[in-house]
């Protein structure tokens, strides 16, 4: 129970944590980060790390110049392409040997070859879209390498997605993070990006539950 609050209370008052990272550890913020965002869109057991919360403070520090914008941006671009290739390799190395069966219901051989064939058809738009749904983003790059993705299609997408998230939103708290009111009210603020992150997801959900009903 202690580590849970512990560790909402750094998601909640990440301005104030990274702020003190950046004053005690100087340029080791930067391995610090990269290794966060790293590990989110790396490895399946970490999705809960704060990633868009994350992004959006770091713009903010790096606006008041606690941190260099061009180096922040070159290595949290780096640690999300680097992470969403390490996952995709575990997930075609993985996924052969765990979907083997035919007559297992939930890791079958016939799962991953329309695996295969989802992410041939939609994969470009799946890997994009990931970036912005917590827990999304962490499996998606799993899922397309279980699913033999072509691996050339799959770094396009990557880098792309890669871009787009951290661009957008570290552009978003180095232009927005400052202004009076946001400082203010910055564990809104972080409540309002993480609901406006899961808010798609949920909508997805109640869909497609509408449609197996």
């Amino acid at each position: 129970m202690e580590l849970l609050t512990a560790f909402l209370d750094i998601v909640l008052h990440l301005d104030k944590h990274l702020a003190w990272l950046v004053e005690n550890y100087g340029t080791w913020i930067y391995a610090i980060l990269f290794l966060i965002i790293f590990c989110e869109t790396g490895l399946v057991v970490t999705p809960f790390l704060p990633g868009d919360s994350l992004l959006f403070v770091t713009g903010a520090l790096a606006a008041t110049g606690a941190m260099d914008p061009g180096v922040l941006l070159a290595v949290l671009i780096a640690a999300s392409i680097l992470g969403d290739n390490t996952n995709y390799w575990i997930g075609h190395f993985v996924g052969p040997k765990v979907f083997h069966s035919d007559t297992s219901r939930l890791l079958n051989r016939q799962h991953l070859h329309e695996t295969h064939r989802f992410y041939e058809r939609h994969g470009g738009k799946a890997v994009i879209l990931a970036r912005f749904f917590p827990i999304i983003r962490t499996f998606a790059p799993f899922v397309a390498g279980i699913g033999s993705m072509l691996y050339r299609r799959f770094l396009v997408f990557s880098i792309a997605g890669a871009l787009a998230w951290v661009g957008g939103i570290v552009g978003g708290g180095y232009f927005f993070g400052n202004i009076p009111v946001v400082k203010q009210n910055f564990t809104l603020v972080v409540f309002g990006i993480i609901f406006l992150s899961l808010v798609p997801g949920f909508i997805g959900f109640v869909r497609q539950r509408r449609r197996a009903a």
